[in-house]
């Protein structure tokens, strides 16, 4: 399962109800911040969700509302020692940028206590920790270097029930211990192992973050049947020339993808504020189900299809 908050789901600039873009993604232990947008510090701490962990940072590309963020929150982590180590993933042209924001303007004059990596993207796999594979896929916006990020659970086998019954593991302690430590000896001397009770292989949990992104059936492949895809759907259908001039989806756009591509769930996001949320929100159930609006310090649980609440 993975957590979402959304620290940031506005376009361009910060409103009074929209900060700039940045999701926190979390497993378990793990956490991972998908760009970082102006004063992603201060919805960091007024969303409760804290720094601590906070040891990767995906950027989707450069341009200053996903990137500007960084100064502060970065700054930060090394000022409070809340981290030994940051690595910050995104394209050469995007890391270029946070180089320039870190070294020259927050540490012009010292090196900073924090171990700052700069992990340059290819497209495929980049990063596999603690049960999870994030791998990288292009975007097309403009003329940037820009990635997509798909989250994926290892694939791994339950304790099976009817095994459990078959075997007489009794239910309560003796199944907690053999699922925890591997293997349990029941009251009767038998000792009954995890994998004699493993049921067939089950897919983990999948979700998709793209950023800006001006061409959506391009990305069909990359998202295809993920549990839950969050992108941006900056403009409303009717403004489709305006968006098509910018290099931005539409709502129709994003809809579009998250049927042709089969995914679960859709989180539209990089929301304009010049439209109303609830008119965007019931534009999009006219494309796709089940689809929300996010707002800032939303929270959302991705669970596999099937296993949704």
């Amino acid at each position: 399962m993975f957590q979402l908050t959304f620290l940031g789901t506005g376009a361009t600039v910060p409103s009074a109800r929209r900060g700039l873009s940045a999701l926190l993604v979390e497993h378990e232990s793990d956490r991972f911040l998908v760009d970082c947008g102006e004063g992603t510090l201060r919805q960091i701490r007024r969303g409760g969700v804290g720094v601590r962990r906070l040891d990767r940072i995906l950027l989707t590309h450069g341009h200053l509302d996903h990137i500007l963020g960084l100064a502060s929150l970065v700054g930060t982590l090394d000022l409070w020692d809340q981290a030994d180590r940051l690595t910050l993933y995104g394209s050469e042209e995007a890391l270029h940028i946070a180089r320039v924001l870190l070294d020259q303007v927050v540490w012009p004059d010292d090196h900073p206590g924090l171990d700052v990596t700069y992990a340059a993207l290819k497209p495929g796999r980049f990063c596999e920790t603690g049960g999870v594979v994030v791998t990288a896929f292009p975007v097309r916006h403009h003329e940037t270097q820009s990635f997509g990020f798909r989250f994926e659970e290892t694939e791994h086998r339950p304790l099976d029930g009817d095994r459990l019954d078959a075997l007489g593991v009794p239910e309560g302690r003796e199944r907690h211990e053999l699922a925890h430590a591997g293997a349990v000896t029941l009251a009767d001397g038998r000792t009954v192992r995890r994998e004699d009770a493993l049921g067939p292989a089950e897919r983990g949990t999948s979700l998709a973050v793209v950023g800006d992104c001006g061409d959506a059936d391009a990305l069909v492949e990359s998202v295809r049947g993920v549990d839950l895809l969050v992108i941006e759907a900056t403009y409303r259908t009717a403004d489709e020339a305006t968006a098509r001039s910018r290099s931005h989806l539409t709502v129709a756009d994003a809809c579009r993808l998250a049927q042709a591509a089969g995914v679960g769930r859709l989180v539209l996001t990089h929301q304009s504020d010049r439209y109303d949320p609830a008119e965007v929100e019931a534009e999009a159930r006219a494309h796709f189900e089940p689809v929300m609006v996010a707002k800032d310090f939303d929270r959302v649980e991705v669970r596999p299809a099937g296993a949704r609440r």
